[in-house]
């Protein structure tokens, strides 16, 4: 369900069940394999890959959510719980993180590529998608805060609210991912990206508590003043 090796300073987190659709077993099986990248040491980066050619990540699992008695998927009543803070714990990660999109990324699984802090995406097919509104849906608050740190203005109302498909080069343009490649290439280029990022996270500390301060509780993005007012009273922010 979820691989994780290691080569020197990079991690590659591998999805390998079929669509990686979410359920409880999904975020738990991903949630053990940050704690063993959160408990390194040193220079490092994790790239997150999918085994499937087609799939990054599917969404949630339908099938499980549908399902009468006991599924292999788990609990469905911590879900919710469980995959809002393994998607909190991921974007705060004290460690560069890189995805590599290699096919569709519905719902959960753009929410995934969008809590890492590089998204490299193939050229050539594939679509990522906040389908909410399709499945006649709302967005859950923490969610749309997601989207609206990781995208731009001029895109986010599309996103969430028109559940545009963006395929790897409008996704390029509109600033959503920072990089396309073909699929032959796009594992190479997470890669070389995440490589040149690692030493970042030597200093696991300062690189997550950054994150902290960009994405969690008074974030500075979502203070009440701007950065006229700031700046003319730094004393305060020290």
């Amino acid at each position: 369900m979820i691989e994780l090796e290691r080569d020197g300073e990079i991690f590659t987190l591998t999805m390998n069940d079929g669509e990686n659709r979410w359920n409880t077993t999904f975020v738990r099986a991903m949630a053990a394999a940050l704690e063993e990248v959160e408990a390194s040491e040193g220079a490092a980066a994790l790239v997150t890959v999918s085994a499937s050619e087609k799939f990054f990540s599917n969404g949630l699992d339908l099938d499980w959510l549908a399902a009468d008695g006991e599924h292999r998927g788990g609990d469905r009543t911590v879900f919710g719980a469980e995959f809002m803070t393994l998607m909190g714990r991921l974007i705060t990660l004290g460690v560069p993180t890189v995805c590599a999109i290699n096919g569709h990324a519905f719902g959960a699984g753009f929410m995934l590529a969008l809590c890492h802090d590089v998204r490299v995406m193939r050229s050539d097919r594939g679509y990522i998608c906040a389908n909410e509104m399709q499945l006649g849906m709302r967005i859950p608050t923490p969610e749309l805060a997601l989207f609206r740190h990781k995208i731009p203005m001029n895109a986010f109302f599309e996103t969430v609210q028109l559940a545009r498909r963006w395929t790897g080069p409008e996704a390029l343009e509109a600033g959503i991912v920072q990089q396309t490649a073909s699929l032959e290439g796009l594992r190479e280029a997470a890669m070389q990206r995440a490589s040149q990022l690692a030493p970042l996270g030597a200093n696991r500390k300062v690189y997550g508590s950054q994150k902290e301060r960009i994405y969690g509780e008074n974030a500075a993005i979502d203070g009440p003043h701007g950065p006229a007012y700031m700046l003319r009273n730094s004393d305060q922010y020290r």
